[in-house]
Parts: C-alpha cells; structure tokens; sequence
C-alpha cells in the first residue's frame, strides 16, 4: 500500500522552499557585513533538500539531483577556494591575499576577496551537506522507511 503525502504538508514545502534558498543565498552574499557567511549560508541552502525529502518524498529527492553530482560539487568548491587564496598569492604576494578593489566600508562590495571566499565556501558547504542529507535518507530508505 502506497502512502499519500498530506497536501498541508506540500504546501508548507512550497511556500518555505524559495525562502530558505532566498535567505541562504542572503546570508553568503552578505556575510562579510553581518554575522553569517559561507558556511552558514550553504547549510540552509542544503536543508532545502531535506525539506524537499519531508515535503514530497525519497524518490523526487533522489529524482531531482544524483548525489555523485554533489560530491564533484562539493570538490569544485573547494578547489574554488584554494584558487582564490592562490590568486592572492600571486597578486599580492600574501597566501589569501585580497585581489580585488576595496569598496566603502558597509556596502556589499567592500570586502575584496571575502566575498567571492564566501562564495566558494557557501557552495563546497551546500554541497557537503547535501551530499550527507542524500546519504542519510538512502539508509533509511533501505529500511522501507519514507
């Protein structure tokens, strides 16, 4: 017997989804400016799949990303950061050094570098998680659980 997925709880799903992914994505652009960042950021953007998982399901979880696909995801973002601090390097003679222009203190482009580190950390953090979350529901899964 096949189970039915409660429409309030489909709902829920669809209304809080876009304002987690919103909020994550807020949280790694501003995070040199407020507290939050990267790692902050990619983990709310990574419970959007656990939220897909409670709102709709293992199969449309497992359907809608290969969680190989995380994984490279995951070693893109790394390699991300260790070329921005390489950058930096051999910008500006300083392992993570800034490369790029300071704005004025307070504005969303004041921060140099940090903001395309958060980025890449935000990204191999998102990516991490997402991976873990996908690697947890298969077990449970396994299990005959949904």
């Amino acid at each position: 017997m096949k189970k039915r997925r409660d429409s309030i709880l489909i709902s829920c799903t669809n209304l809080v989804l876009p304002i987690l992914l919103t909020l994550g994505l807020y949280i790694i652009i501003h995070g040199h400016l407020s507290p939050g960042g990267g790692f902050q950021g990619g983990v709310l953007i990574a419970g959007a799949v656990a939220l897909i998982y409670i709102g709709y399901g293992f199969k449309k979880v497992k359907s809608g990303i290969a969680s190989n696909t995380f994984r490279i995801a995951e070693d893109l973002g790394a390699l991300g950061f260790i070329i921005l601090a390489f950058i930096g390097l051999i910008g500006s003679g300083v392992f993570f050094g800034n490369i790029l222009e300071k704005g004025t203190p307070g504005e969303l482009f004041s921060s140099g570098s940090i903001f395309l580190m958060n980025f890449a950390v935000g990204f191999k953090v998102f990516a991490g998680i997402s991976f873990l979350i996908i690697i947890m529901l298969s077990n449970l899964n396994k299990k005959g659980e949904e």
